[in-house]
C-alpha cells in the first residue's frame, strides 16, 4: 500500500491512499478457497466445482467484500503508522477503483490535540454547606404527601382548576384523519402535572362534568411517533368526571399508610433525603469552580470535528425546551441571537473534557469491573424486565456504549482527585444562598463523558443582566421532561 499525506494543518490530517489490484486479488483468490468446498453445483461433486466456474458465481461479491476489507485494513494501518488518534471516525472515500485496477482511497480526520500539563497549583474552592433543620423536613413531608394525595368527586357545576383530576375520553386527529394511539377513555389527567404535550391541560382549566371540548395542540419536534412529529392535531374531548384533591396531611396515618412506625420514622428518612439534596448542592457548586478555575488556566486547540458534535447536541437540547415555551417562537429567536456563545460553551466542554481525561488517566484514575458491574445493572433497570439481558448483553458487546456508561463515573472520580489536592474553605449558610450561588451559574452541564471517544458536557451558560430568558436559555443544564400526548405511549426499545 501506497500512503501520501495531501493535508497537515492544526490537527486535521488526509491521505491518499492506493491499494494495488494485485493484494485485492490476493484476497479474493484466498476467499476463493476458502468457500470452493462448501460450493455445489448440477454435474460436480461437493468441493470439486472448478475455480473459475466459482469466481463466475460469487466473483463479483467477492470482490466487493475484498475491496471493503483491504481498504479497512489500509486505515487501520495507516492509524497505526502515522500513530494518529482520531477525535472521530475517520471519512474514508474510495476515489478510484474497479475489476482490475488498484484502489485508491481518500481518508481524511481529525487527531486528538496533545494536552499539556495540567496546572493544579493554587486551586482554590469554597464549600458552602447547610444543615436540614425542622422547616426542611418539614416541607419535604408535606411535598411527600402531596404526592400521594386522593381525589374526590367535584360538585356537578365545579370548573376544574390547576390541581384537579379530569378524567375524560378523547379522540385525536390530524388533518382531520384518526391516528393510531389517538382514542382514549376513562384517562385520568391531573391539571397542572404536565403529562401530556404542551397546551393540553391548560384548555382544561374551566370544563364541567359533561363537558365537551375541542383542544389545538401541535406535537412537540422531538415526539417518539415519527409522523406526529410537529404536527397539528385537534382533540375532541368529553369530560367525564371532575375530582378534587383531599387536603393532604402528614400525621402518623400518613406515615402508617407507608409502612412506617409513624411519622417521626418517617421525618428521620426524609432527614437522609434531605440532607443527599443539599450534598449535591454542595458539590455542584464546588465541582462548577473547579471547572471554571481549570478552564481559565488551559487553553489548547481541539477537533472541530469533537465541538460540532457537542454544539449540535446542546442545540437539540435547547430546541427541545423552547418547543415547550409558551411562545416558541420567541425562545427559537432568542437562542439564535447566542448561538456563537452556545458554540463557545461547546468548545470549553470539549477542551475541559479532554483536560480531565488526560488528568484522570496520568494519576491512574479508573472505574473497576465492580464499580462498572454496578453501573450495567443500575442503567439495566429503565428497561422492561425481558429487555434488561438484551442491554446488558449490549454494553458488553460494544465498546463505544460501555465507555459512555462508564464516563460520567469515570469524571467524578477525577474530581473528587482535583478536590484533594485542592485548597477547600468550608463555610455555612442557609438554604437559600446556596441555591443562589448555584443560580448564578446555571448552565454548567456536568455527567460528560470523559472518555476521548465520546462528547463531553462542560461549559458555562451565557451569562447576561437580569433580563427574564425563556427557559430554552436553562435547556443545557438539565435533561428535558419527557411528555406524552394523550396517546399510546411507544414501547421502550432496548
Amino acid at each position: 500500500m501506497q500512503t501520501v499525506e495531501t493535508l497537515n494543518e492544526g490537527l486535521k490530517r488526509a491521505y491518499r491512499l492506493t491499494i494495488p489490484a494485485k493484494d485485492i486479488d490476493a484476497r479474493v483468490d484466498q476467499e476463493l478457497k476458502s468457500i470452493a468446498p462448501q460450493v455445489r453445483m448440477p454435474g460436480f461433486r461437493p468441493g470439486k466445482v472448478p475455480a473459475n466456474l466459482v469466481r463466475k458465481m460469487h466473483g463479483e461479491a467477492l470482490e466487493a467484500q475484498a475491496l471493503q476489507n483491504a481498504v479497512q485494513d489500509g486505515v487501520q494501518q495507516l492509524m497505526s503508522e502515522q500513530k494518529i488518534r482520531p477525535a472521530m471516525q475517520p471519512s474514508v472515500e474510495l476515489t478510484e477503483g474497479g475489476q482490475g485496477k488498484d484502489a485508491v482511497v481518500t481518508v481524511e480526520v481529525e487527531t486528538l490535540p496533545e494536552v499539556p500539563e495540567a496546572k493544579l497549583e493554587g486551586l482554590k474552592i469554597e464549600r458552602l454547606t447547610v444543615e436540614a433543620d425542622e422547616a426542611m423536613l418539614d416541607e419535604a413531608v408535606l411535598k411527600l404527601a402531596a404526592g400521594q394525595k386522593s381525589f374526590d368527586p367535584a360538585p356537578a357545576k365545579h370548573q376544574a382548576e390547576k390541581g384537579d383530576l379530569v378524567v375524560m375520553d378523547y379522540l385525536g386527529t390530524v388533518d382531520g384523519e384518526p391516528f393510531e394511539g389517538g382514542k382514549g377513555e376513562g384517562m385520568s389527567i391531573e391539571l397542572g402535572s404536565g403529562r401530556l404535550i404542551p397546551g393540553f391541560e391548560d384548555q382544561l382549566v374551566g370544563v364541567k362534568a359533561n363537558d365537551e371540548k375541542t383542544v389545538k395542540v401541535t406535537f412537540p419536534a422531538e415526539y417518539p411517533v415519527d409522523y406526529l412529529k410537529g404536527r397539528d392535531a385537534v382533540f375532541a374531548v368529553v369530560v367525564n368526571e371532575v375530582q378534587t384533591a383531599k387536603p393532604v396531611k402528614a400525621d402518623d396515618a400518613f406515615a402508617q399508610s407507608m409502612g412506617l412506625e409513624g411519622i417521626g420514622q418517617l421525618r428521620e428518612l426524609m432527614k437522609n433525603q434531605v440532607e443527599q439534596e443539599l450534598n449535591g448542592l454542595t458539590r455542584t457548586h464546588m465541582k462548577r469552580q473547579l471547572l471554571d478555575q481549570l478552564a481559565a488556566q488551559h487553553d489548547f486547540p481541539v477537533p472541530e470535528s469533537m465541538v460540532e458534535a457537542e454544539f449540535d447536541q446542546i442545540w437539540k437540547q435547547l430546541q427541545h425546551e423552547a418547543s415547550h415555551e409558551e411562545d416558541p417562537e420567541a425562545a427559537l429567536a432568542e437562542m439564535e441571537k447566542e448561538k456563537d456563545e452556545y458554540r463557545a460553551i461547546a468548545e470549553r466542554r470539549v477542551r475541559l473534557g479532554l483536560l480531565l481525561s488526560e488528568i484522570g488517566q496520568k494519576n491512574g484514575v479508573a472505574v473497576n469491573q465492580q464499580e462498572m458491574h454496578q453501573l450495567v445493572m443500575q442503567a439495566a433497570q429503565q428497561y422492561r424486565p425481558d429487555e434488561r439481558q438484551r442491554f446488558v448483553d449490549y454494553i458488553r458487546e460494544n465498546p463505544m456504549a460501555a465507555a459512555q456508561l462508564r464516563a460520567p463515573l469515570f469524571e467524578d472520580k477525577v474530581v473528587d482527585h482535583l478536590f484533594g489536592q485542592a485548597e477547600i474553605k468550608e463555610r455555612k449558610v442557609a438554604r437559600a444562598e446556596l441555591e443562589a450561588a448555584v443560580e448564578a451559574e446555571d448552565g454548567h452541564v456536568h455527567g460528560p463523558d470523559c472518555d476521548h471517544d465520546h462528547d463531553h458536557d462542560h461549559g458555562a451558560k451565557p451569562k447576561k443582566a437580569a433580563a427574564k430568558k425563556p427557559a430554552a436559555k436553562k435547556a443545557a443544564d438539565k435533561p428535558a421532561a419527557k411528555k406524552v400526548a394523550p396517546a399510546k405511549k411507544p414501547a421502550k426499545k432496548g
